[in-house]
């Protein structure tokens, strides 16, 4: 990704975990975005709204090379379609439904146990193995999601209390999961091609959804507070975020890139409760530390690999 703007443009695009850094702040930030949605506009609208303003932005500056790679990009339309669908649509679609009936804490744990998701469905689809300081880290971590599930008490999993927001967000991220997965499948475009077409493709697939709740009668279009939701979400989660990353990936590759997943859960606990006054329990605290430990041990030997390399 090249930057020919002002030098101190380009000493930004340089800083890999500044950009790094900046990408799980404005996720973490989209778990209050949820929250602070609810009231001033339905979930749906926010799905199809986000990914409009993304996709025409998109457009406008990637039109042309989005034209010029379309041979190579209509050879893999089936999984661009799948990827955009499950990976952009549904997963938001779900997350900001969940966000109705959970914390944006438990939104942020939650998908910070990601990383686990994403290994297993490696696993279930493209029969990655799993090595046994892996598979330790799993079990780790969706005890940790579990924890959560159950609200610090897992005699309510005995019983099947689990809140319906939490199960939704397992739900999304088993769904985002297999959009990472098949990500070692995108085809050989360029990284802004790539997500502008994704982009499309999942405004056009949020149609659907969006026409589903007018049709319940469950939309409720954007107040004022709404706009501003949905101009965050469109910018800085959509947009900043996953430039900012693709650049990360670029200066350290995926491995170093993705250990910044970890800080998401950090940045949704702490911006939850300071600026939406949720409280912090202790079952938080410790789902957190199963979540990050888990995660932890299942990249050590990666991370001692890639230094090595």
């Amino acid at each position: 990704m090249s930057q020919s703007g002002s030098p101190l443009l380009t000493r930004f695009f340089n800083q890999p975990i500044l950009l790094l850094v900046l990408t799980t702040l404005f996720w973490g930030g989209n778990t209050i975005a949820g929250r602070l949605a609810i009231g001033e506009v339905s979930p749906m609208a926010v799905v199809l709204l986000r990914w409009i303003a993304v996709s025409g932005l998109l457009l406008v500056l990637y039109g042309r090379q989005v034209r010029a790679e379309w041979p190579t990009l209509r050879r893999h339309l089936p999984i661009l379609i799948a990827m955009g669908m499950f990976g952009f649509t549904a997963f938001n679609a779900l997350f900001y439904i969940a966000a109705h009936s959970t914390t944006a804490v438990n939104l942020g744990i939650i998908q910070g146990s990601m990383p686990m998701f994403v290994l297993l469905g490696a696993l279930v689809i493209l029969r990655t193995p799993i090595r046994p300081l892996q598979a330790l880290g799993v079990l780790v971590t969706m005890a940790g999601v579990a924890f959560i599930a159950a609200q610090g008490d897992l005699s309510r999993l005995a019983g099947l209390e689990v809140n319906i927001g939490d199960a939704l967000m397992i739900i999304a991220c088993l769904l985002y999961s297999l959009y990472a997965v098949l990500l070692r499948k995108r085809p050989p475009v360029s990284g802004m091609v790539f997500f502008t077409v994704l982009a499309v493709i999942a405004a056009i697939t949020s149609v659907p959804l969006f026409a589903m709740e007018v049709a319940q009668g469950a939309l409720q279009w954007p107040t004022p507070k709404g706009w501003l939701v949905i101009a965050y979400i469109s910018v800085f989660p959509s947009c900043l975020s996953q430039i900012f990353f693709m650049r990360g990936v670029e200066l350290v590759g995926p491995g170093r890139a993705g250990v910044f997943i970890n800080l998401v859960p950090i940045f949704s606990s702490l911006l939850a409760v300071s600026l939406l006054g949720e409280p912090f329990h202790m079952y938080h605290a410790a789902a957190l530390c199963l979540v990050l430990v888990g995660i932890a041990l299942s990249e050590r030997k990666s991370r001692k690999a890639a230094t090595a390399i």
